[in-house]
């Protein structure tokens, strides 16, 4: 891989300021006087942590990139660790307020509008470790990522998770995904219990149903609703262990 330039050449104007942190209090206007908002030591150019007083929500991590310039955001449930929001920009100017609008606690989709390159999981900000209301925001977060998918791929895929979240039996099941294949768990993170077969979306519009990772030993389906009454009737003859990797 290419060795990245100095963060000083990429990032003049936050080397200027000393620190990301610092670059972000001066491009904010004030507007991030009052938050507590830090630079590690060891990459204080690339990297930087907005606090966040709400105890539903980890504090806000940016990381500015090696190889070109740009910032990454990402903002993560305090339960689950999990990604609320995340963004990507070119303008230093929006990550102050995406900063400031996480730190105050406004809504995820308020966060959006304030700085439209912040992008929403589709996860629930969770008011506390309620096994249901996790399930049921992974899956919409599942959801989401299939609708947005840019893969040739994608609309198989998407089929796949909207017809298991479709039937009870996986629904009320905690969904993950390992190579994209959808896999459950009775248990939700981070001590994943998984059970049940595999279900995958393969790249000749067929539907696998496996009872390991990416072996379809459980059946090919030409439609994503056979794998999945596949997948339930298997599952109702008890739990089928697997692991996570």
């Amino acid at each position: 891989m290419p060795i990245p330039p100095d963060p000083a050449v990429l990032y003049p104007d936050v080397a200027c300021h000393g620190s990301l942190s610092a670059a972000l209090r001066f491009v904010s206007g004030g507007r991030l006087a009052s938050v507590a908002l830090t630079s590690p030591q060891g990459n204080p150019l690339t990297s930087a942590v907005v606090d966040c007083p709400s105890p539903h929500r980890n504090s806000l991590q940016i990381d500015a990139w090696l190889h070109g310039r740009r910032w990454s955001i990402r903002g993560t449930d305090a339960f689950d660790d999990m990604a609320l929001i995340e963004g990507r920009t070119d303008d230093l100017g929006q990550v102050a307020v995406a900063a400031r609008a996480w730190h105050d606690g406004e809504s995820l989709s308020d966060i959006g509008r304030a700085a439209p390159f912040v992008h929403p999981t589709g996860r629930f900000e969770l008011s506390g470790p309620d096994p249901a209301h996790r399930t049921e925001s992974e899956w919409q977060h599942l959801r989401l990522e299939a609708s947005e998918l840019p893969c040739p791929w994608a609309p198989a895929y998407r089929s796949l998770i909207e017809s298991a979240y479709a039937a009870s039996a996986l629904r009320s099941l905690y969904p993950f995904t390992s190579h994209w294949a959808l896999r459950f768990s009775t248990t939700t993170r981070p001590d994943l219990n998984p059970t049940g077969p595999c279900l995958t979306a393969d790249s000749d519009a067929t539907f696998g149903v496996g009872s390991g990772l990416l072996t379809p030993d459980l059946g090919l389906f030409s439609t994503p609703g056979e794998a999945v009454a596949r997948a339930v009737r298997e599952l109702s003859r008890g739990p089928m262990p697997t692991d996570v990797s």
